[in-house]
């Protein structure tokens, strides 16, 4: 295992624990997408592009945009912005 990798995997760990913990549902969309995307660097690192570009399709790209437009429809971004305003 390079130091690379190993660094990479301590990251995804910090991940893990930071989506759990957090309460904005916004905070917790992004760190899900920077959990895909250290993932496919991972997966460069083992020599499976397929597996990368999947990753990065699907993980960092698709789903987040999905999160996204959930959340827009059933308005919790407005209410989390309200809720910190106050």
């Amino acid at each position: 295992m390079t130091v690379l990798q190993a660094i990479l995997l301590g990251f995804l760990i910090v991940c893990a624990v930071a989506v759990s913990f957090s309460r904005n549902l916004l905070n917790s969309i992004i760190i899900y997408m920077s959990f895909s995307l250290v993932m496919c660097m991972i997966w460069i690192c083992l020599q499976s592009p397929d597996l990368a570009i999947t990753e990065a399709a699907v993980g960092a790209g698709v789903t987040t945009i999905l999160f996204f437009v959930t959340l827009k429809k059933i308005h919790a971004i407005q209410q989390e912005d309200a809720e910190n305003r106050h």
